[in-house]
């Protein structure tokens, strides 16, 4: 084996594609790398209570959610980096002044804004694959009752037209962060809104200095414009094979697809997992 790296993953497009399917190879990937001595972490833009059940069940050494807005070593919540109150009350302000729907993120939780169900219900409604991923999100898109303006990372809107990330982008001025192409459905009609500083990132360097080691042993992957900062920083930044060419172009590297065992391929590329595993049988019958 090669000496103990860190890996942080992201979920979505990366773990699981685009229709909540989880490759039998990647959930292979986690556990050969672990077992080999290496450390695994989820970096992912949702909640912690947004992470699919079948990912959490793989088994890793700790997560940074909300985009880097929480992070946690195994079950110890080491940080959580939220938004000033005033923050999170000016941002809902705005979000209805402008009819967007919005979650809010925070540590356990995500807090939908009233109207989103009911905004995304049609865009779920075009294929078969499409109902079954709205059927599972309802319960985590249904409003539950006002959200608290307090212990909150993240927010993620969902507008109507593609004007409106520049309309969040220019209403909400230099104190946010904000960003679009997170939500594949919606493009630069959706994103996510957070502290100018708090990413994916940051969150990493910060973890790997608390844990002692050297960020030049670490390695991300990902394939989304929230993983920019988290490619860039980590010793080696890989990008899944069917990422934007502008999130490709900032990767050390590119591996394949989700689809097409990309985690997989990449951990085997870099000398984490042995080269003559044999890569589980993919197909629907093997998904979950």
């Amino acid at each position: 084996m090669t000496h103990p790296r860190i890996v942080f993953l992201d979920v979505d497009g990366t773990l699981i594609d685009h229709r909540q399917h989880l490759a039998p190879s990647a959930v292979a990937a986690v556990r050969e790398a672990r077992a080999a001595g290496h450390l695994v972490y989820l970096a992912t833009g949702r909640s912690r209570a947004e992470i699919p059940a079948a990912v959490a069940a793989v088994g890793f050494d700790g997560v940074v959610s909300a985009g880097g807005g929480f992070i946690e070593r195994g079950e110890e919540l080491l940080a959580a980096r939220t938004m000033p109150d005033a923050s999170v009350v000016g941002i809902v302000e705005f979000f209805q002044r402008h009819g967007i729907e919005y979650t809010l993120q925070a540590y356990e939780s995500a807090y939908p804004s009233p109207g989103l169900l009911a905004r995304l219900a049609p865009l779920f409604a075009e294929s078969d694959d499409r109902r079954e991923r709205g059927e599972r999100l309802a319960d985590t898109m249904a409003y539950r009752g006002p959200a608290p303006m307090t212990g909150i990372a993240k927010a993620t809107f969902f507008g109507t037209d593609p004007g409106t990330f520049a309309t969040v982008r220019d209403g909400l001025g230099d104190h946010f962060h904000v960003i679009t192409g997170t939500i594949p459905y919606l493009g630069e009609a959706g994103g996510e809104v957070s502290l100018v500083g708090m990413n994916k990132g940051t969150a990493i360097t910060w973890l790997v200095e608390v844990l002692g080691l050297d960020i030049a042993d670490s390695i991300a992957i990902g394939d989304s414009v929230n993983d920019l900062e988290m490619l860039e920083v980590a010793g080696l930044g890989i990008a899944m094979g069917d990422a934007p060419a502008h999130v490709i172009s900032r990767a050390d590297d590119v591996t394949t697809s989700c689809e097409e065992d990309g985690v997989w391929n990449a951990l085997v590329r870099h000398g984490l997992i042995d080269h003559g595993s044999s890569i589980p049988v993919l197909g629907p019958a093997a998904r979950s």
